[in-house]
C-alpha cells in the first residue's frame, strides 16, 4: 500500500437489490435471523473483494449489515426504547426515545470488525455514527440538554471503540453528517467527539458531509461553518465531500492550517456517471495546490450505498487509477 495519497472508501458499499429484499423479509418475519446473518456474511465478503480488486488501500466491510447509519446504533444502545411498529421498510428510521441514563453494553461492532479482518489483508477501517447525529434522531426524555445527552452517548460508544482497538482496529471513522444541518450545535458536537475518542489508540477520521439519504443531499452550504471550531477536534483526519460540490472549500485548509490531514472527496456518489481517471487526477491536483501530498488522502464523497454495484465498482477503479496517475507525477 502506498503511504502517499492513500485511497479509502468512506464506509458503505453498493446495496444489492436482493439484499434489500432479504432485509425486508426479515423485518416482516419472513426470514430467520440465522438466514439473514448468513446472507450478510456472503454480501460482506463480496464487498471486501470488490474493494480489493479495485485496488483500494483501506477497505471496509461495506456496512452491508446495517439497515442505515442510525438504527444500527440506536437498536444496540442499551437503554434506548425502540417502537418496532414504526418501521415498514428496512431503510426507514425507527421512532425511539431515551428515558433514563444510558447503561454501557456491547454494540457488536467488535464481531463485525473481526469478520472483516478475517477476509482481507488490507488496512481495514470501521465506522461509527457520532454522538451528535444519534442525539438528533433519538427523542430525549431524560437529559437536561442535548449536550449532556451527546456526552453520555459518547461515553457508551467510547467503551466500544476501546474494545475495537483491543481487537486490533487501527482505523476508525466517525460519521457526523448532521453537523451540516445543525451548525449551531458544533461547539458541543466537538466536545462530544473528543469524549468519544478519549483514550482510543487508533487513527481516527471524522467524516462530515451534507447527507446522503436515498442518494440525495439533505442540506447545502459551505464547510466554512466548521471553522475554527473543528480545529479543536482530536482526530487525525477530516474527510469531506468535494466532487459533487466543487473544491472551493479546500482553501479553508490553507486559511486555517488544521492539525489533521484532509480526506479529499473525488468521487460523486450521487451520480451514476463514472468519473474517468483523468477527472479524478485533476481533482487530486487541485487538492495538492492547497494541501501537501503528505497530508492528503483520497476517497469518495460519501458512502456508495445507493449506487448500483457495477457503477460503484467502476467509480472505485477510476479513483484508484486517477490516484496512481498523480502518484507517478509526484514520485510517490
Amino acid at each position: 500500500m502506498s503511504e502517499l495519497l492513500t485511497t479509502a472508501v468512506v464506509g458503505s458499499y453498493a446495496m444489492p437489490g436482493w439484499l434489500e429484499r432479504m432485509k425486508n423479509d426479515y423485518l416482516h418475519r419472513r426470514l430467520s435471523r440465522h438466514d439473514l446473518d448468513d446472507i450478510h456474511d456472503t454480501a460482506v465478503k463480496a464487498a471486501i473483494k470488490d474493494q480489493e480488486v479495485a485496488g483500494v488501500d483501506v477497505v471496509s466491510d461495506g456496512e452491508l449489515r446495517r439497515e442505515n447509519m442510525i438504527d444500527h446504533f440506536t437498536t444496540r444502545l442499551p437503554g434506548v426504547e425502540i417502537d418496532h411498529a414504526s418501521k415498514r421498510s428496512y431503510y426507514d428510521l425507527y421512532d425511539c426515545v431515551v428515558r433514563g441514563r444510558l447503561p454501557t453494553g456491547s454494540l457488536g461492532l467488535v464481531d463485525e470488525f473481526r469478520f472483516l479482518r478475517r477476509f482481507t489483508d488490507r488496512r481495514a477501517k470501521i465506522s461509527v455514527t457520532g454522538p451528535h447525529s444519534l442525539v438528533r434522531r433519538i427523542r430525549n426524555a431524560y437529559y437536561g440538554s442535548d449536550e449532556a445527552f451527546a456526552l453520555d452517548v459518547a461515553r457508551v460508544l467510547n467503551v466500544e471503540l476501546r474494545e475495537l482497538v483491543r481487537a486490533g482496529a487501527t482505523d476508525i471513522q466517525i460519521d457526523e453528517p448532521y453537523y451540516s444541518g445543525f451548525p449551531e450545535d458544533l461547539p458541543w458536537g466537538i466536545r462530544a467527539i473528543n469524549a468519544l475518542v478519549e483514550g482510543v489508540a487508533a487513527r481516527v477520521s471524522l467524516h462530515v458531509c451534507y447527507g446522503n439519504r436515498y442518494g440525495k443531499p439533505s442540506w447545502e452550504g459551505s464547510y466554512r461553518y466548521l471553522f475554527p471550531a473543528i480545529l479543536d477536534a482530536r482526530v487525525h483526519q477530516l474527510t469531506l465531500e468535494f466532487a459533487r460540490r466543487g473544491d472551493e472549500d479546500v482553501r479553508l485548509f490553507k486559511e486555517f492550517d488544521p492539525p489533521f490531514t484532509l480526506g479529499l472527496g473525488v468521487i460523486d456518489v450521487k451520480s451514476h456517471e463514472v468519473e474517468t481517471p483523468g477527472i479524478v487526477a485533476e481533482r487530486i491536483r487541485a487538492g495538492l495546490a492547497v494541501v501537501p501530498a503528505a497530508r492528503l488522502a483520497v476517497n469518495p464523497d460519501c458512502g456508495l450505498l445507493h449506487l448500483p454495484r457495477d457503477v460503484a465498482f467502476a467509480k472505485l477503479g477510476a479513483m484508484v487509477e486517477g490516484t496512481r496517475l498523480v502518484r507517478r507525477e509526484i514520485g510517490g
